[in-house]
């Protein structure tokens, strides 16, 4: 895929997303990896409303090429990327439920959601929690790097998700997987609930490894 549809495409992902409420003002952002960098949305952007030829392009350094301003977050997929260089996209977000569940106080930071669909572990599996840091921060490089060399999707404490996939398209997914599942976990947390067995999960694995 050539530059230019990687562009229009990341156009049309930020579209969808924002207009079925995963992302809503100027958060959230959107990078897909090119040979010599990525190209990611720019600052205080919506993902509502991008324009194809503003997306930026930054090179593995976070040095700026072309277009807008990155997105000040920019060294957090470069992070991803770095740890799981196999990944071709990775989408953050704000998204309301994953958030909600960022913030409590409760849950495991080695796996914050438990198995509660065969999808959420086809298509997510492991969601370590990352301890909080002001954003923009910069030392929330160092923390992702030591979670995402074993984990494609992480969780920003108090902040939002971040996905990784093998294209825009499947990180997307699971993205929205991730954000469900959230809702989901939300809604049960006073009912007594039917999470999957290791064995199913383990199950999952083996049958749907890529």
């Amino acid at each position: 895929m050539s530059e230019r549809e990687l562009r229009e495409q990341i156009v049309a992902q930020g579209k969808s997303l924002f207009a079925r409420r995963y992302t809503s003002g100027s958060s959230g952002n959107i990078s897909v990896k090119l040979p010599d960098g990525i190209l990611i949305t720019p600052t205080n952007s919506s993902l509502g409303s991008l324009d194809a030829d503003a997306i930026s392009k930054v090179d593995w350094s976070g040095n700026h090429l072309a277009g807008d301003t990155p997105s000040k977050e920019a060294f957090l997929h470069l992070s991803m990327y770095r740890q799981r260089p196999q990944e071709k996209s990775v989408v953050h977000l704000h998204s309301t439920w994953s958030v909600a569940v960022s913030c409590l106080a409760d849950v495991d930071p080695q796996d914050v959601l438990p198995p509660i669909t065969a999808y959420y572990v086809m298509r997510v599996g492991r969601l370590p929690l990352v301890e909080y840091f002001p954003p923009g921060d910069q030392l929330l490089a160092g923390a992702v790097e030591r979670l995402a060399a074993n984990a494609s999707s992480l969780l920003l404490a108090n902040h939002g998700p971040v996905v990784a996939g093998k294209s825009l398209t499947a990180a997307v997914n699971a993205m929205e997987e991730l954000e469900e599942t959230a809702r989901l976990y939300m809604i049960l947390r006073q009912s007594k609930t039917r999470f999957l067995s290791s064995e199913q999960c383990q199950q999952l694995r083996e049958r749907f490894a890529n």
